[in-house]
């Protein structure tokens, strides 16, 4: 029996983070053959080069698609992901897949779904169904509609899928792989965690208490990022706690919040702050789970955040109606109410651990589907 040809496009640190246990089951199923390509930010050392940790976990891409166009606006995010399209098409043909695999929703992700879409590839979309703020919202319905095969992560978004009109034999619910990575492994810190991911700033001891910061651009709120993100500045400095940050990602604005996190380091020299580029899958999990409060707006602190009890600050509202757990406090950008909020998750501490995106075993229930699963490339309304 010929094994069904799998293509799983990786474009960003949290594409990886969240399709790596698929990448291995589907690696390691009899009947599947992955052929991975990495392209995007992924390739970008400022974003933290992830190339180098997807090799460093032994996967190696069958191609690599460069496609970013500089600038971080809303018209080089069109233009960045039109040169994908283009490049992505490209490849396929030169590989011909089964079944591509795409995750989320990441403009990048957009370009995956057209190119395999037009090209009559069946199409398999992760993390489907799921409501949230910015142009994420959008780009995920409607990788949704191109997709011909879907594995939503929670309940609601499988009934959200269906009630979009897929078809309900498409549909299935599988959970988050991204659980899978935290489940499985030991969740202790490692004394030299700080040190390994270099970045800039100060020292950090991994013995005190730290908040972890990660807050990306809000598409759909272009030329507010500056702002904002001195808000949040201004908010963590009144905690008065040493701060692990992630750089923001790609999107239109990370030039206007990179500004911010510049200007406020070449001003103040904080001795409380460190800026790091990006950290090892399992690795982050780790870092999170350790902290007394992850702050910012991503979608791990209602993704991961759950499944491990960290206490989180959501600002503002790019994650505005994602499914989240107990462990999330939403507040706007404003800095005496972040601080407040912060103040509160400390005093709170770790909560129980939901699983409301998944139980860790999201690949291989993939991996099997996409190994079994007859796939229709015609599409229609299923109401």
């Amino acid at each position: 029996m010929t094994s069904r040809k799998v293509c799983i496009v990786v474009n960003s640190r949290a594409n990886y983070g969240r399709i790596k246990s698929v990448m291995r089951a589907v690696a390691d199923h009899p009947g599947l053959e992955l052929q991975l390509i990495v392209g995007a930010s992924a390739l970008l050392y400022r974003f933290g080069n992830v190339h180098d940790i997807i090799r460093g976990d032994g996967f190696e891409p069958i191609a690599t698609v460069y496609s970013i166009v500089e600038g971080e606006t809303p018209t080089t995010m069109a233009k960045s992901t039109g040169m994908a399209i283009m490049e992505l098409a490209t490849q396929f043909e030169n590989i011909a897949p089964d079944v591509v695999l795409t995750v989320a929703d990441r403009f990048e992700t957009m370009a995956t779904a057209v190119a395999a879409s037009y090209m009559n590839i069946p199409l398999a979309h992760t993390q489907g169904g799921e409501v949230t703020g910015s142009i994420d919202e959008s780009v995920r319905h409607a990788v949704s509609k191109l997709s011909h095969l879907h594995f939503p992560a929670t309940e609601l978004a499988r009934d959200n899928l269906i009630r979009l009109g897929e078809a309900p034999e498409t549909v299935h619910l599988t959970g988050c792989p991204a659980m899978d990575v935290v489940a499985d492994i030991d969740l202790s810190l490692p004394a030299d965690i700080f040190e390994r991911y270099r970045g800039v700033g100060a020292s950090l001891d991994p013995a005190k208490p730290y908040l972890v910061v990660l807050q990306h651009p809000v598409t759909t709120e272009y030329g507010q990022g500056f702002e904002q993100i001195n808000r949040t500045l201004a908010a963590v400095e009144q905690i008065g706690l040493q701060t692990a940050w992630l750089w923001p990602n790609v999107d239109a604005g990370s030039d206007d919040v990179s500004k911010g996190l510049r200007m406020y380091r070449e001003h103040h020299d904080p001795d409380w702050l460190h800026f790091y580029r990006n950290f090892a899958t399992e690795d982050y999990a780790r870092l999170i789970k350790n902290a007394v409060c992850l702050v910012g707006n991503s979608s791990s602190a209602l993704r991961e955040g759950a499944f491990l009890g960290v206490p989180a600050v959501n600002i503002g509202n790019r994650q505005q109606g994602r499914e989240h757990g107990d462990n999330v406090t939403h507040v706007g950008h404003d800095a005496a109410a972040i601080a407040a909020a912060i103040a509160d998750q400390i005093e709170h501490g770790p909560y129980d651990a939901a699983e409301l995106f998944g139980d860790g075993q999201a690949g291989p229930r993939i991996a099997e589907i996409l190994a079994s699963a007859e796939i229709s490339i015609q599409k229609r309304l299923a109401y």
